[in-house]
């Protein structure tokens, strides 16, 4: 069985995706000897080499590549190596021109950019095989070789493809799911619009048309393009493992809910020996540092707890979003120690040294433009000692107190045309909610809506409008046998088909929260309404109202104004020995804080009231200890209470009662006992 982690990797994971092949071989001595200076212990190699490995169909040339592993290996660094079947080369293209994707509106792709692939193309998948086939059978013995690199970052920029070979691929997936035609047409609901169908060979994949296109049939399409890739992926890796025995393979993820939404990540974790992730901030206003600390949760949890793999960040800015700020000084270690802190076992960048040319050369890198005399260099080589005074943190797990349940499904389901408000976004209820737990500084497990949950006293739902018959049992048992429970507006509506459930909103969880709804009322662009509890207390909210029916369920807040003006807008449900809270209206940070407050108690989930707003504390426990991470993200000092003595390890100093954290700082205390 392959390795769950890089072979031969006995430290954190340290270094970049390195791309030797934009710069003369006399820089490479220096590029390794700078590695060496850094405390790089690995780097990713080749992804995106296939022009240079097969420079014409079925010729080889590895000279290059062989002497960079060889002078890596020599100074002690190992290799993430990529099979580099995110690019192929032009003169793939020119010769199989239908490999290139088409969009929705039949239009084709050109060469010239990167992952321009449609999954489907039969010539294209022959040749992914034959590269990574010439790649394991040469370098599969080699000593520097830690762990195989799939492809780049599936999904992105293109997920699916609408051509012709995709409809007859599509048409095969559809068989071998659902066996039917009449499966099919009972699934997608096409006796509405007329739309049945009386063979296979009638369905196309959902192309551009005048209105609105079958919903149940766009989620089916998003489904088979994600398990599309997902089979070039398995047919790679299973190539490996079979060259390569023991070797890990991974292939790098975008988790993060701001940069992927293609992607079945659940389904995707099954497949990977490593759980590896690629996250940048987003500057568009928000807490950066809580975007990359939820995307570390959900990371972890992809990976079912375990550790997983930083991959890719980066050292500063990057240069792909409207307005690309640098990173202040210290906060690239605060970035990557926050990974670790929440389960990475390292932490990689893009890139190693800063490109010159291309489309990425003003992204930022280990070794920038300006060469060693850099701020950024300084706080590269300073990050590698930190790591490594890191090391035995390496192979613990991170603890979690409360989970949040999340299905690439019900997102793909929630954006399709045609639902009550276009204002109502589960990203951003997911990153609500989110936010207002950081804020109360407990940590997040991620997990799927029919995975066992009773490992956690409080479960939260931020947006779950898809929701299976079987994930809605889950949480009724998951309530009675003594969760706590809460749930936003507009889940637990429609089935895996996109069918609304039978019966009253909202469905699969009509039992559990005691209630029915009998409308939605979404609320013009703009406008809010009041909502008052029992003491005479008041909160806003806006895009969004119901008409609640109380079923079983006790009304804690009602409306106060607008249509829905004295009805339930948040009720409690006690069922069995647990409890069900539901909101009715979109919340903000305020009444989220509220209505979680209230949901902890019923948890017995013990604030942490004693930690600034901006400083994270965050546990990693395993064989070789337990480790507690602070990290302060503001510009004040801090204290912050430990419950037991230790060692500080970045300093070396010893820590009791408070320790003391500086501003911008990170601090790591091993535990005594």
């Amino acid at each position: 069985m392959p390795e769950t982690s890089p072979r031969g990797l006995t430290r954190l994971a340290f270094g970049g995706d390195y791309n030797p092949e934009q710069w003369p071989e006399s820089v490479w001595h220096e590029d390794v000897r700078l590695m060496r200076e850094a405390g790089v212990t690995m780097v990713s190699l080749g992804i995106f080499s296939w022009a240079l490995l097969e420079p014409s169909p079925g010729v080889y040339d590895f000279g290059w590549l062989d002497r960079i592993v060889d002078l890596l290996h020599e100074n002690g660094i190992r290799v993430d190596l990529g099979t580099p079947t995110v690019c192929p080369p032009a003169w793939f293209y020119r010769a199989h021109p239908e490999a290139l994707p088409v969009s929705r509106e039949g239009v084709r792709y050109e060469f010239g950019s990167r992952a321009a692939i449609c999954h489907s193309n039969a010539d294209y998948r022959v040749a992914a095989a034959t590269i990574t086939t010439k790649l394991a059978e040469r370098y599969a013995d080699h000593p520097a070789l830690a762990l195989w690199h799939v492809h780049n970052e599936y999904g992105v920029p293109v997920s699916a493809c609408y051509c012709d070979s995709c409809a007859a691929h599509f048409r095969c997936w559809l068989e071998a799911t659902y066996g039917t035609v009449e499966a099919v047409n009972e699934a997608w609901g096409t006796a509405f619009w007329g739309q049945r169908y009386t063979g296979f060979d009638q369905i196309n994949p959902p192309r551009a048309t005048p209105t609105a296109v079958n919903p149940a049939q766009a989620l089916d399409y998003k489904r088979f393009a994600d398990a599309t890739m997902r089979e070039n992926f398995c047919r790679e890796r299973d190539i490996l493992h079979g060259l390569a025995p023991g070797v890990p393979v991974t292939t790098n993820f975008m988790t993060a809910l701001s940069q992927c939404d293609s992607v079945d990540y659940w389904a995707w974790g099954r497949e990977v020996d490593l759980v590896t992730n690629d996250h940048y901030l987003i500057t568009d206003g928000r807490r950066t540092h809580v975007n990359l600390a939820m995307a570390a949760d959900l990371t972890r949890s992809v990976a079912g707890g375990a550790p997983w793999l930083l991959l890719e960040h980066s050292t500063s800015g990057v240069n792909w979003q409207p307005r690309n700020p640098a990173k202040a000084p210290g906060q690239m270690a605060r970035n990557s120690l926050a990974h670790v802190a929440r389960g990475s076992d390292g932490a990689m960048f893009f890139q190693w040294r800063q490109s010159r040319r291309g489309a990425e050369k003003f992204h930022s890198a280990m070794l920038p433009h300006g060469g060693t005399d850099t701020r950024v260099w300084r706080e590269v080589v300073e990050l590698g000692a930190s790591l490594d005074s890191l090391s035995t943190v390496r192979g613990t797990r991170t603890e979690a107190d409360v989970a949040v349940l999340w299905d690439w499904h019900s997102w793909w389901a929630q954006n399709l045309e045609w639902r009550p408000s276009e204002d109502h976004d589960p990203r951003e209820r997911a990153d609500a909610f989110y936010e207002a737990l950081y804020d109360r500084h407990l940590t997040v497990d991620f997990a799927h809506p029919e995975a066992d949950l009773s490992r956690y006293p409080l479960v939260v739902v931020p947006a779950l409008y898809l929701m299976t018959e079987a994930a809605g049992n889950n949480l009724k048992e998951y309530v009675e046998n003594g969760g706590t429970l809460v749930v936003s507006y507009f889940s637990g509506i429609v089935d895996e088909h996109d069918a609304v459930h039978e019966g009253a909103y909202p469905g699969a969880l009509r039992d559990v929260l005691g209630l029915t709804v009998e409308e939605f009322s979404p609320l013009l662009q703009g406008r809010s309404v009041r909502i008052t509890g029992p003491d005479g207390s008041e909160l806003a909210g806006d895009v969004w109202s119901e008409f609640v029916v109380p079923r079983g369920a006790e009304t804690v807040w009602t409306y106060a104004d607008g249509l829905t003006a004295g009805g339930p807008a948040v009720t409690r449900h006690h069922l069995g020995e647990g409890t069900a809270w539901y909101v009715s209206t979109r919340l903000g940070a305020e009444g989220l804080d509220a209505l979680l407050g209230w949901a902890l108690e019923d948890a017995r989930v013990a604030p942490r009231a004693d930690l600034p707003r901006d400083v994270e504390v965050v546990r990693r426990t395993g064989e070789s200890g337990s480790y507690l991470f602070a990290i302060n993200h503001t510009a004040s000092d801090a204290k912050v209470p430990l419950d037991a003595h230790g060692t500080e390890l970045l300093t070396g100093e010893r820590a009791a009662g408070r320790l003391a954290l500086p501003a911008g700082a990170v601090r790591v205390v091993r535990l005594d006992g």
